[in-house]
């Protein structure tokens, strides 16, 4: 354990009050020789946030005094919330006159005051801003006579930001720009900046996505250095390293992918043993064999932490020569890989497991449609086609409802939401959207990479080997109680509320809720209710899948995690795991997990708002239009009405004109103060879409019964 970690272990004990530095040395019986880097340690853990040093010159822990940091998010209405570093703090309200001149994703510290009595949050004032996050803004630059300002793409960043005449960089009203931040905002001022780049007319084809790109500082593009270590890799299998691994040419096999996926990053064997079990080998591409520790390549892909999948194109974490390429899983050419062969017994029950590095060739590259009909629909001409193959995705089959039912059985919780499909033609303009369909094969590659991720990090646990686990931390009782008084609306309860709540309790409901109208709405609740899977360098177990042990071990392609663990993984096989690589590997787990979990919520938000855009720009060219809606949300302002194909607009309070409506919080509902008439969540509805703000990704209904 490093100082740092002891200063911080000692400082969150219960007897501990803030102390001296000179009364720290002496406790850690720091020498005179040691004092100099002691204060430099004390002096970059207040600059981090992590100590706070008093007026009296004694430090303490930040979050032990009254103290929160963390993360800010704020809401488009001004407020904001914390988002504590520690897992285990509870998140702080910060009203809109707390901000004092900080910005969305910034990292601060705040005072925290009170609890309130209604929201049941605690309550603070932002005292310190650690770390700026918004040094570039995006967004639409407006003209005066002597001065501009940008107008942000982002609702979260409450205040335009002011352009002196001599920063304008030529640009002209109507223009998405990138701005950067010369003076932050304080208390009553607006932030200041320059403008840096021009991106193009507002109205001009491309520059919608190409501004979430800038805002989220995608970049498709590789520097020259990384395109030089690029150039040095075959986009052949070297026939040197052939001979180092065990040849697996003759298994036949397949990838399983969505039509357009290029970056095909796992293929599935299966065969039946003589004792009646199954034998499932999951083949992962061994990118780890290309991309090494300290290379610009391995640099770059944990700056980025993962692939971005935009409405219109990818992102790649990896140049597309690797990723498309020498990396992916393409049919009928050699490959390497880390594959892992798993004994399953008729029980779904892993009773033997053993990882090899690989080298295959695949037999076909299938897709989730064409297997899909030859299970579901019996398909001759697809049959006839994969004649060969056919009985294997039988067995798929079979072994898939398994393994299902051994993770339903356990508790595991199975939220089938469905995501949208936009339809863009060659301008880029929607032209549908609908449903993804989740079809048997979908969930056979589901439940095969849940077995083999479970399975290679139960392994890695009781190795005690340092590792990047996928964690999902049980839900705050405080926020399960909520849940409960809002279901018992509809009719239902929880169970064993009094105690720990075992996923089972919340299967069990997902099961009686099945098909029946409110099923949307409750599933949305829930998952509100939930924390939020994260990477970690410990297992802290996973309450969605009801999983004591779980990794992402199947995209290192696409996932830095991933790429990650295979490097772990390939040392152990081959005995480089020493002390020393130990140690080394223990301070970088918990980095790779953080930078990870932080990049994955990047990519989450760009993806979803490349989404909302298309279905405000889809939604435009069909006002007037009377559709048939389910209630999603109901708030102190309207509610919010779901469409069949995933697409949500808000019928606000104002539009409801034949009552004045209440908003009961309590229960969720909208109620009219004469007639009594209520909405609530789970009601369907019949709506006309009246106004679309495609800069605000905003769509307005009415309900068309009125």
């Amino acid at each position: 354990m490093s100082v740092k970690e002891k200063l911080l272990e000692f400082m969150y004990e219960k007897a501990y009050s803030p102390m001296l530095e000179e009364e720290l040395m002496n406790i850690f019986d720091i020498s005179k020789k040691e004092k100099e880097d002691f204060s430099n340690l004390l002096d970059d853990m207040v600059k981090e946030g992590v100590v706070i040093r008093t007026r009296k010159k004694r430090y303490g822990a930040t979050e032990r005094m009254g103290l929160i940091i963390g993360r800010l998010q704020v809401h488009q209405r001004g407020y904001g919330f914390i988002i504590s570093d520690r897992p285990e703090i509870e998140d702080a309200f910060v009203p809109a006159n707390f901000m004092n001149g900080a910005m969305n994703n910034d990292r601060v510290i705040a005072r925290v005051s009170e609890v309130n009595s209604e929201t049941k949050k605690s309550e603070g004032e932002i005292i310190r801003i650690l770390e700026r996050a918004n040094k570039e803004i995006v967004g639409i630059y407006e003209d005066s006579r002597n001065f501009g300002f940008v107008v942000p793409d982002d609702p979260r960043i409450n205040s335009d930001i002011f352009i002196p005449k001599s920063e304008m960089n030529n640009a002209k009203e109507g223009y998405k720009v990138v701005c950067e931040i010369t003076k932050w905002p304080e208390s009553r001022r607006n932030p200041e900046g320059r403008i840096v780049e021009v991106i193009g007319h507002k109205d001009d084809v491309g520059t919608d996505i190409l501004s979430i790109m800038k805002k989220y500082k995608l970049t498709p593009d590789f520097s020259q250095n990384i395109k030089a270590e690029v150039n040095k890799i075959s986009n052949e299998v070297e026939e040197e390293e052939k001979l180092n691994r065990v040849d697996l040419r003759d298994i036949p096999m397949v990838t399983i992918d969505g039509a357009d996926a290029k970056d095909l990053d796992d293929a599935i064997s299966l065969e039946r043993l003589s004792n009646g079990n199954y034998k499932l080998g999951v083949h992962i591409a061994d990118v780890t064999h290309y991309v090494r520790e300290g290379m610009a390549l391995d640099k770059e892909a944990i700056e980025r932490g993962t692939s971005v999948y935009l409405v219109d194109r990818v992102i790649p974490m990896l140049p597309p020569e690797l990723s498309n390429g020498i990396c992916s899983l393409n049919p009928q050419v050699d490959r390497l890989t880390l594959s892992i062969f798993m004994e399953i017994d008729n029980n779904g029950k892993v009773v033997d497991h053993k990882i090899v590095e690989g080298l295959i060739n695949i037999n076909e590259r299938m897709v989730y449609e064409d297997v899909s009909d030859v299970l579901e629909k019996d398909d001759k001409d697809l049959k006839e086609k994969y004649s060969n193959l056919v009985s294997m995705f039988k067995m798929m089959k079979d072994l898939c409802l398994i393994l299902r039912k051994r993770r339903e059985n356990r508790g595991a919780i199975d939220f089938d939401f469905p995501e949208a499909k936009v339809i863009l033609d060659e301008n880029g303009k929607p032209v549908d959207i609908k449903k993804y369909d989740r079809r048997i094969a979908n969930r056979i590659i589901e439940e095969f990479m849940l077995v083999c991720n479970e399975t290679v990090a139960e392994n890695f646990y009781w190795q005690n080997t340092p590792f990047v686990y996928r964690v999902h931390e049980d839900p705050s009782l405080e926020k399960l109680e909520d849940f409960n008084k809002f279901i018992h609306n509809f009719g239902y309860h929880l169970k064993g509320l009094n105690s720990e709540v075992h996923p089972k309790a919340l299967q069990e409901l997902l099961e009686k809720i099945s098909g029946t109208k409110e099923e949307r709405v409750i599933n949305t609740l829930m998952l509100r209710s939930l924390k939020k899977a994260r990477y970690a360098g410990e297992n802290l177990g996973h309450f969605g899948l009801a999983a004591q042990y779980y990794c992402h071990f199947t995209s290192p392609i696409r996932r830095y995690p991933d790429l990650q663990i295979h490097r772990i993984i390939k040392e152990s096989i081959n005995g480089k795991l020493n002390n020393k690589r130990l140690q080394q590997l223990s301070s970088i787990v918990p980095n790779t997990a953080e930078q990870s979990s932080d990049r994955e919520r990047v990519a989450d938000e760009a993806e979803r708002e490349t989404v909302d855009l298309k279905k405000s720009e889809y939604m435009t060219e069909r006002i007037g239009e009377v559709y048939e809606g389910i209630v999603s949300g109901v708030t102190s302002f309207g509610m919010f009405v779901e469409l069949d194909n995933t697409i949500e607009g808000l019928v606000r309070l104002s539009s409801l004109v034949d009552d004045y409506y209440i908003y009961d919080s309590e229960n969720h509902i909208l109620m009219g103060e004469r007639t009594k008439k209520q909405y609530r969540m789970g009601d369907i509805v019949n709506i006309k879409v009246s106004r679309v703000d495609i800069a605000k990704r905003e769509i307005d209904f009415v309900l068309s019964e009125q």
